[in-house]
């Protein structure tokens, strides 16, 4: 058995600024070169995945994603501080993830208060 958490990152009106979903967005963006490619890899339409660049737009300061329009030259980029907030995230993301796990261990699946499966579960 083993323990889910999301994390986000809030302003102070509890606007989502910064998460999972726009992280993934730009790890595409940065494997494809395009917004449109990236939107298609993760099933999600391309009005939703401007949204997401919009979003940080309105709420980062730093410029993230530069976007270059045209046929034959145009193309989305991102910039070095876009990798430095993925790399932040993930490594907050994979610590939290990480002290959830063994919390979770210790509090739920000792001896005295165990949690146990009706189904196989491997715990």
């Amino acid at each position: 058995m083993q323990i889910k958490v999301k994390t986000w990152i809030e302003d102070e009106k509890q606007n989502l600024v910064f998460g999972g979903g726009k992280t993934q967005i730009l790890k595409y963006i940065d494997e494809t070169g395009s917004i449109l490619a990236a939107s298609k890899l993760l099933g999600m339409n391309y009005k939703k995945a401007w949204s997401h660049i919009k979003i940080l737009q309105e709420y980062i300061e730093d410029e993230l994603v530069i976007v270059q329009k045209g046929r034959n030259n145009g193309g989305t980029t991102l910039t070095p501080k876009a990798k430095e907030v993925i790399a932040n995230y993930e490594t907050l993301q994979d610590e939290i993830n990480t002290y959830a796990q063994e919390r979770f261990d210790v509090i739920f699946l000792n001896k005295n208060t165990s949690i146990s499966c009706k189904k196989d579960c491997n715990v």
